[in-house]
């Protein structure tokens, strides 16, 4: 039986308090993942992000299949707060057109469609930095926009396989496994966030925007981190060690009476502290085979269990109460669900309910950054498609009601009427 988490209503930001990004327009043509990520972060922290979309079916996302509210799904919802949304249909002329006016007023562009298709479209950097010299361009992808591989797919699983990156996950009798989140895409996003901020403080000093490039592949290359580093040294290829870290047998899960909990108790000022404060076996201290880290590697599994058999002899909390005592590092093994209802959740007031226009409210997770002085803007939910079409139409490009007619009628804005201004 699952049950969902009851969500508070937000409690709104101080009136009038200022935003990081306040005044900086980002043209968005991403979908997905990794590009979504990116500029729901610029929008987060007050950039107006107005979000591309082709009129037939919008962002990929919008029909995933995690769960959906109010029509529209779990995996949209969660990337694409804070956006307005447009709908153009960029094979039309008069599209491009729209996208032209919009990216002469933009401050930053991002796009992660496959290679080659903004140059289709004359809407490569090459072609629009002429109209926007100071215009931050952002590419993300797979392999990159140039070399031999830039024309090739690829998505976040394929990338964790083809870095090394998934062959660090799992246990050593097992497969290689790749995350459950998408955490090459997440951070892919993350990486192209920075990109942009760093080309935008550029900007300020230099006087002129530039393109900058993110791709899946460096990303996840990049997180294999110190195992990386470890093989480029002595060559040895890193293995996977489920959830201990190089065999260590005082890291990793470990069963109480009445569940688990995760320990990382990585040092030997730790070490003593957990068998000598917590466990009682000074024992597993002054026993040569477990006197030294070196030691207690090579008897590892003399060790491992050794030490849960006297975590099995106790229930959780009360390990848990020890163990929090003595200062050595442990947490709770919980599912999403636990984890959501944790009290860490709810005393961070990570979790909230925001409105929504035909689900009446969605869940909102909020940004994992907090500033001080210039904190996240109030969410709005993820637009529907071309929501704000006529909107931005209006009020930012300045069209009047004439062109806008024509523009339906050329197509531009898909077959269906547009959404409705908000």
């Amino acid at each position: 039986m699952t049950t969902k988490p009851q969500l508070p209503e937000r409690s709104p930001r101080t009136t009038g308090a200022p935003t990081a990004l306040d005044g900086l327009l980002v043209v968005d043509f991403t979908r997905v993942v990794a590009g979504p990520a990116c500029t729901q972060t610029l929008a987060d922290f007050g950039a107006r992000v107005i979000k591309i979309e082709n009129p037939d079916g919008g962002d990929d996302t919008r029909a995933y299949e995690h769960a959906e509210t109010g029509g529209e799904s779990a995996a949209y919802l969660s990337l694409n707060r804070n956006k307005q949304g447009i709908a153009l249909d960029l094979s039309v002329p008069e599209a491009r057109d729209v996208v032209r006016d919009l990216i002469r007023k933009a401050d930053v562009v991002v796009e992660n469609f496959s290679s080659g298709v903004m140059k289709k479209f004359d809407l490569d950097y090459e072609a629009v930095a002429p109209l926007n010299p100071r215009l931050v361009y952002c590419s993300i992808s797979a392999y990159g926009r140039t070399g031999p591989f830039a024309s090739r797919p690829g998505f976040d699983p394929i990338t964790q396989a083809e870095s090394g990156f998934m062959s660090l996950n799992g246990f050593a009798d097992g497969p290689a496994v790749r995350t459950g989140p998408p955490i090459v895409d997440m951070a892919t996003g993350m990486s192209a966030c920075n990109a942009i901020l760093l080309a935008l403080l550029a900007r300020d000093r230099l006087g002129r925007g530039q393109h900058v490039e993110v791709a899946l592949f460096d990303v996840a290359m990049a997180m294999t981190g110190f195992y990386g580093m470890a093989y480029l040294i002595n060559g040895q290829n890193p293995g996977r060690f489920g959830n201990s870290p190089s065999g260590s047998p005082t890291v990793g899960v470990y069963e109480a009476s009445d569940g688990p909990l995760y320990m990382a108790c990585a040092n030997d000022r730790l070490y003593r502290r957990l068998v000598v404060e917590v466990l009682k076996r000074p024992d597993l201290i002054t026993d040569p085979r477990f006197a030294t880290r070196k030691a207690r590697s090579e008897n590892k599994e003399l060790l491992r269990a050794a030490i849960a058999e006297v975590f099995a002899s106790d229930s959780l909390e009360n390990w848990m109460a020890k163990m929090k005592l003595a200062n050595i590092p442990v947490g709770y093994l919980r599912t999403v669900e636990e984890g959501f209802n944790a009290p860490e959740a709810r005393e961070r007031h990570r979790l909230s309910r925001i409105p929504h226009r035909t689900a009446e409210w969605v869940p909102n997770v909020e940004p994992p950054i907090t500033m001080s002085f210039t904190a996240a803007v109030d969410p709005v939910a993820a637009p529907l498609l071309g929501e704000h079409t006529e909107e931005i139409l209006r009020e930012t490009l300045g069209y009047d009601q004439g062109r806008i007619t024509e523009l339906i009628r050329k197509g531009a804005l898909g077959p269906a009427k547009p959404g409705a201004s908000t």
